[in-house]
């Protein structure tokens, strides 16, 4: 009995001594970045009303979250994200703001995985918000903020991978398929599972063209050149704009110097409820998850009574302390 009171649960874990303060520098310096972008800070409780989170707002599906009940018998979960939160506060305090709104947050989510997929159901993340901006230029500036979070570190040897949803939601919008139908294909998509995705669409009453189109996500990655085979499958104007906007994004991160550590990825459609247009991930060696995730979210304010644009990205701190322990580096000294 006493050495059970020892063990913390499966998923969650105890960060002491050097590397508790390791994590906290990181953090420390990462906030440095966002204070720079001019993002202030912002916190939201560790637990909130089961609405906030569900399916068309929250990034976590209900069965992968910790609910429970207060006296009121009020369902109440602790956050898997912490995005809708920020898109709660923003709603409530900057209701009449039109002018960019720039928020930055640090704190624990959790999400109740399965026990066999060994992931942590706490981390640490750190991330940005910018509400009231639905311009490229934006897309930009927050995925060049994440580079620096990258540099800022030490790490070098990393690549951000952007997608555009509303490539596929053209297509989606085009060939006039179903629901289930486009959650059949866009889980194909989502597996990789190019093969049955192949046969399944062969089998869909649309034309050869489009056929041609879905099949073709399994090559649409690569660098900037990519765009252009992508373009080449698609007439309808949301997927051809979703290809521009991509084009002006890359562009803007040209003049930041950042093209190098920029690909791109048409097949990447997770989160698709939650995002509307740019998404991203953030990888480095050491880790076999992103450490960054992030995209546009230009409907989700909106649940909550305020339309305005949105783009965001969150960090979790622990896949980056575990890329900087795999790849053996330290922090970088500041000058004095």
């Amino acid at each position: 009995m006493q050495d059970k009171l020892l063990q913390t649960p499966d998923g969650v874990r105890d960060t002491y001594d050097v590397e508790c303060k390791k994590k906290r520098k990181v953090m420390h310096e990462l906030h440095h970045i966002l204070e720079l972008y001019s993002y202030h800070d912002i916190e939201t409780p560790t637990f909130e009303f089961f609405d906030i989170f569900n399916r068309d707002k929250g990034s976590a599906p209900s069965n992968e979250m910790y609910k429970f009940f207060d006296r009121d018998n009020n369902t109440l979960v602790l956050r898997p994200d912490i995005t809708p939160s920020i898109a709660r506060c923003v709603a409530k305090y900057y209701a009449d703001e039109e002018l960019p709104v720039r928020l930055c947050y640090t704190g624990n989510t959790y999400t109740n995985t399965l026990k066999l997929q060994g992931k942590l159901k706490e981390v640490t993340q750190i991330g940005a918000e910018l509400v009231n901006d639905d311009s490229s230029a934006a897309d930009a500036e927050i995925i060049a903020t994440v580079i620096d979070c990258f540099n800022e570190i030490g790490i070098s040897d990393f690549q951000i991978e952007i997608g555009q949803i509303d490539y596929f939601k053209g297509l989606v919008a085009e060939s006039g398929i179903s629901e289930d139908e486009e959650d059949q294909i866009k889980e194909y998509i989502h597996i990789k599972n190019f093969f049955g995705l192949e046969e399944y669409v062969d089998a869909l009453d649309i034309s050869d063209s489009l056929k041609k189109a879905f099949v073709a996500f399994d090559s649409l990655f690569g660098g900037i050149s990519m765009l252009d085979k992508a373009e080449g499958y698609v007439s309808n104007e949301t997927s051809l704009e979703a290809v521009k906007r991509l084009r002006r994004v890359y562009a803007a991160l040209e003049c930041y110097g950042y093209q190098d550590h920029i690909s791109f990825d048409l097949g990447m459609l997770d989160g698709y409820n939650y995002y509307t247009g740019i998404i991203f991930r953030g990888y480095t060696y050491g880790t076999g998850e992103p450490v960054v995730k992030g995209g546009r979210y230009n409907n989700l304010l909106k649940h909550f009574g305020k339309p305005a644009a949105s783009i965001g990205f969150g960090i979790t701190v622990d896949n980056l302390l575990m890329a900087l322990s795999r790849q053996k580096l330290s922090l970088p000294e500041k000058k004095a």
